[in-house]
């Protein structure tokens, strides 16, 4: 069974992740934006109070999943208030990557975008991957290019990302922040927590070396806004104006 809010299609699984995320989502969110957040989290806990997320028929998913999902969504308006939003930045996109499933996903020169991601990308597997709030997996040429330089055999598009993106200083890419990349307006959702699948780009296998908490090196989800389409060398724009 799906659930459609908006022009956003959630499976059950999908709809479970996010219920059961939601105040994560908040706590990938800049400090700066917690000072604003306190009734957004208080009207989602009141949504979700009661409810047993894992094990509710799918029908009792949908009320609390439209006001949890138009939280999340208007989060970033905690940003705008706190002038916390970076300056428009140029970069460039300099890899597409889509796969009919798994890793490493392989090179293309252009793709068309939905709501629900890149058209012809597929997850080998939606428990943990897929979700509107992950419907592109955004990432930086520069961190793969110092891995690689470190030893680590990976190359772009080998860590599941669609997009890697040059010339943008990574550590502004976070929740709540909005990026132009072709015709595509996305908006960062959270961060990409690495999982073993993607190992064997390490040298010593430990992925944790891209997880959030040792640095900007994370892999980004972002949430599509607004469809459209991305070529190679198209402009990367983060927050653009109009």
């Amino acid at each position: 069974m799906q659930l459609d809010v908006g022009p956003y299609r959630f499976s059950e699984t999908d709809a479970r992740r996010t219920l059961a995320h939601a105040s994560e989502f908040l706590d990938d969110f800049p400090a700066a934006a917690h000072l604003y957040q306190s009734g957004r989290r208080s009207r989602i806990a009141a949504a979700l109070a009661g409810l047993d997320v894992r094990h509710a028929d799918v029908g009792e998913l949908r009320g609390p999943l439209e006001l949890v999902w138009a939280e999340l969504q208007a989060a970033r308006n905690d940003l705008v208030a706190a002038d916390a939003l970076p300056p428009t930045t140029i970069g460039h996109v300099v890899r597409l990557s889509l796969s009919d499933g798994g890793v490493p996903k392989r090179a293309v020169e252009t793709v068309e975008v939905g709501f629900g991601g890149v058209v012809g990308d597929r997850q080998a597997t939606r428990r943990h991957h897929g979700s509107p709030f992950q419907a592109l997996c955004l990432w930086d040429a520069e961190t793969v290019d110092q891995l690689a330089a470190d030893g680590h055999p990976i190359s772009y598009g080998d860590a599941g990302e669609n997009v890697t993106i040059s010339e943008i200083d990574w550590p502004v890419v976070r929740p709540g922040v909005r990026l132009r990349l072709g015709s595509v307006v996305c908006e960062v959702s959270s961060h990409a927590e690495p999982c073993s699948k993607i190992a064997q780009w390490f040298d010593d296998r430990d992925v944790s070396r891209i997880h959030d908490r040792n640095g900007p090196w994370s892999r980004m989800y972002a949430t599509v806004i607004e469809p459209g389409a991305i070529a190679v060398g198209d402009a990367a724009v983060v927050e653009p104006v109009g």
